[in-house]
């Protein structure tokens, strides 16, 4: 059990009959009345996103979960195949608990996977950045510089993005995996 003064970010806790994760929380101490905790709370089965006010004496029931480095392996209808990289033990992952990340998925990706005390996958977590090749763009154009504007690319996995204008078919870029935008070539 945790009270709400211990509340953090990245923190899961049982609420509601589910399990939500802590995104955002602000400690309260209105002029008159008793502190409390103003919470973002993000169900972590449906992705919904709730607000949630908490009583500074409220207790919470924090779930423990268990990360461990996951390595894409492919794409299997409905699933995706991961595999730990310690035991080599191959799960399958349901398309949904990947959602739109799916377009950062490169073969041999590492990952780290969310489960519950259950053995239940919570979440994937991806790297901060990552390198794609570019399958489609603009042609280069003279007189295009590399500062202002950009021209639209596509990569392998066919994540849709603007890049600057110096950047080539088949070149490799570093994409941020928070916002799916360009950071520099690779």
């Amino acid at each position: 059990m945790a009270t709400t003064s211990d509340i953090r970010n990245g923190m899961i806790i049982e609420f509601k009959d589910g399990l939500y994760e802590v995104i955002d929380f602000l400690h309260v101490k209105p002029g008159k009345g008793n502190t409390f905790v103003r919470t973002k709370l993000k169900n972590v089965k449906t992705g919904q996103v709730l607000e949630n006010n908490f009583r500074i004496t409220e207790k919470l029931t924090e779930v423990r979960v268990e990360k461990k480095k996951m390595q894409y392996l492919y794409h299997d209808g409905d699933f995706f195949v991961f595999m730990d990289t310690e035991n080599y033990e191959q799960i399958n992952i349901p398309a949904e608990i990947i959602g739109d990340s799916e377009k950062f998925l490169i073969d041999n990706t590492e990952v780290v996977m969310k489960f519950s005390p259950d053995n239940e996958v919570l979440g994937v977590e991806f790297p901060t950045s990552i390198v794609m090749t570019i399958t489609e763009c603009e042609p280069n154009v003279k007189g295009n510089t590399a500062s202002g504007g950009g021209k639209n690319a596509v990569t392998e996995t066919g994540l849709k993005l603007t890049v600057p204008f110096f950047i080539e078919l088949g070149e490799k870029i570093k994409v941020d995996t928070r916002n799916g935008q360009y950071i520099e070539r690779a």
